[in-house]
């Protein structure tokens, strides 16, 4: 038998398994740090000096656009770049609302179809998002409701409970100073039962419109008060882009789609059949849809007409007792909102309370109203 070794043989034999140990460790690590740095190396030209990674970074600011961190933007085009492409959207989505709509491409009935259920609710889904359309065979069934309680809006989710409502989506946009807003003043106009609840523009100046006339054809497009009252607008809120107008889309493509976001569409078919698409955003289930996906999922579901309306936090699909449809991309759940589009089973004995009424819009500070603790 061999002699045992002395203890100091086998402390030396130890330091030096421990040491090759650690320099392996240390070897492989300063391997995978030099893998990391050329992907980094490689990844930075990538998306600098390639025509695929400039889409992508034109992508993740169009993105932070549609956030409250839009000034995170400049940080991945730069400044002056980031100031450009918020005033090239400004000037389409403009330009997207000013062709004429042909409103007899939309034949809506005298009479609601009894054949067929008030609504069908479905889901939908494509490469990274997923999201609901609800379909409304009676487009007079279609309310705009606003908030009641003065200084605050209100949960679309309390909207609908308290109508009676059977659906409800988000509406129009509204003042929103530092992403504090509390919801209660819209922005542009607000038309509820043919009635005109606010008017933040005067009666010459153009806002785009989201809405319905008295015969229940959707409305959507740049007017002025003026040529909404010629239009018999019945219900209406303000808020842009138009992507279909006379069947057609206007988006050319998804890099053209202002990004990735949570997303409310409303569009409406040739026999008046009116279309609510919900897409969820900003989470793992759906990172969320761009204008392009939306406008595409409408015509394929036979839109003649649709608009975009108020999305990220905002979107919100609720339905009968106020039960959420969707997953709100908000961390505090629903947004207080000053509008929503309701669906009611009967839509005529829908109470919706002006409560804007006697208030000077200018003299509206949403800063000093009531915040939602």
């Amino acid at each position: 038998m061999p002699a045992p070794a002395a203890p100091d043989n086998q402390k030396q034999k130890k330091k030096k398994s421990k040491g090759a140990r650690k320099r392996a460790i240390w070897k492989i690590i300063r391997v995978w740090m030099a893998i990391f740095m050329l992907c980094i190396t490689f990844g930075a030209g990538w998306l600098l000096f390639t025509p695929s990674g400039e889409q992508f970074r034109f992508m993740i600011a169009d993105t932070l656009l549609t956030t409250r961190h839009r000034h995170w933007a400049k940080f991945i085009i730069g400044e002056k770049e980031t100031n450009r492409r918020i005033q090239q959207y400004n000037n389409r989505f403009e330009q997207m609302g000013d062709e004429q709509a042909n409103t007899n491409l939309i034949k809506t009935p005298a009479q609601p179809k009894n054949d067929k259920p008030l609504t069908e609710l479905k889901e939908i889904s494509g490469q990274g998002y997923s999201g609901y359309l609800l379909t409304i065979q009676d487009p007079k069934s279609i309310r705009v409701a606003v908030t009641n309680e003065m200084g605050m809006g209100e949960k679309v989710s309390t909207m609908v409970k308290r109508t009676g409502a059977r659906f409800g989506i988000n509406g129009g946009g509204f003042a929103d100073p530092n992403w504090k807003g509390n919801g209660f003043q819209p922005i542009g106009i607000v038309y509820a039962d043919g009635k005109l609840f606010y008017n933040g523009i005067g009666k010459n100046k153009r806002t785009q419109i989201v809405g319905f006339d008295k015969e229940g054809k959707m409305v959507a497009g740049n007017y002025t008060v003026s040529q909404m009252e010629e239009l018999g607008v019945k219900e209406a809120v303000s808020f842009q882009p138009r992507i279909i107008v006379n069947g057609k889309g206007l988006i050319k493509n998804a890099a053209d789609g202002w990004g990735i976001a949570p997303r409310t569409v409303i569009g409406q078919k040739e026999d008046g059949t009116v279309l609510f698409l919900v897409i969820d955003g900003r989470q793992t289930h759906s990172i969320g849809a761009n204008l392009y996906d939306c406008q595409q999922l409408m015509l394929e579901h036979g839109a003649v007409i649709a608009a975009n309306l108020d999305g990220g936090s905002s979107t919100v699909l609720v339905g009968e007792g106020g039960k959420l449809v969707n997953s709100p991309a908000s961390q505090y759940g629903e947004r207080l909102l000053p509008t929503a589009f309701l669906v009611f089973d009967h839509p005529d004995k829908a109470i919706i309370k002006n409560i804007w009424e006697g208030l000077d819009p200018t003299k509206i500070d949403p800063s000093t109203w009531k915040r939602h603790s």
